[in-house]
């Protein structure tokens, strides 16, 4: 995967980006970054107060300057859920890295975000209505993360063995 500095996590909410993130990171010496909390920092508010304050257009847009701040830079990267949907961004994260989808049935989904009183799109809502809207965003993004280079499912094993098997196949994929 040379020439292609950064690798992209993509996926849904609770499919482990940050944590086989920061495993695959530790593996590839590389810095682990989080677009969230790069826009978090950079805004100096939560997620859940940026959508209160600026709704999911204002965040979306802090969203897409994070990551084109980070395009190119040799790190690993878990985008937010929605990151890759926005117009623009797919082709920027194939042009500057190798994209990963990571892969979670609803049901672990679910089970992974709880009462997910942090996520601004399932705040509220009761548990069958969090299943509701996590499958409808699941349906809506899958043809957008089906894109990536890679896909690895994440609901049976640990954080550490999927960036073990990640790290091996981008060391088997570089020339």
């Amino acid at each position: 995967m040379r020439g292609k500095a950064t690798v992209w996590l993509v996926g849904m909410m609770g499919a482990g980006k940050t944590a086989v993130g920061r495993a695959l990171a530790g593996r590839l010496e590389l810095p682990f970054v989080d677009t969230d909390a790069e826009v978090e920092r950079a805004a100096g508010a939560s997620v859940a107060a940026i959508f209160a304050r600026e709704g999911e257009a204002g965040f979306r847009a802090r969203e897409r300057e994070a990551v084109e701040k980070l395009a190119g830079m040799p790190a690993v990267v878990a985008l937010g859920g929605g990151a890759p949907a926005q117009p623009g961004v797919w082709e920027l994260l194939e042009r500057s890295g190798t994209v990963i989808w990571l892969r979670a049935p609803v049901e672990t989904l679910l089970a992974r975000v709880g009462a997910a009183s942090e996520r601004p799109l399932l705040e509220g809502l009761e548990t069958e209505a969090r299943r509701e809207r996590i499958s409808a965003l699941l349906a809506e993004r899958t043809p957008v993360y089906a894109r990536a280079a890679l896909a690895l499912d994440t609901d049976e094993l640990e954080p550490e063995v999927l960036a073990r098997r990640l790290s091996e196949t981008l060391a088997g994929a570089a020339p």
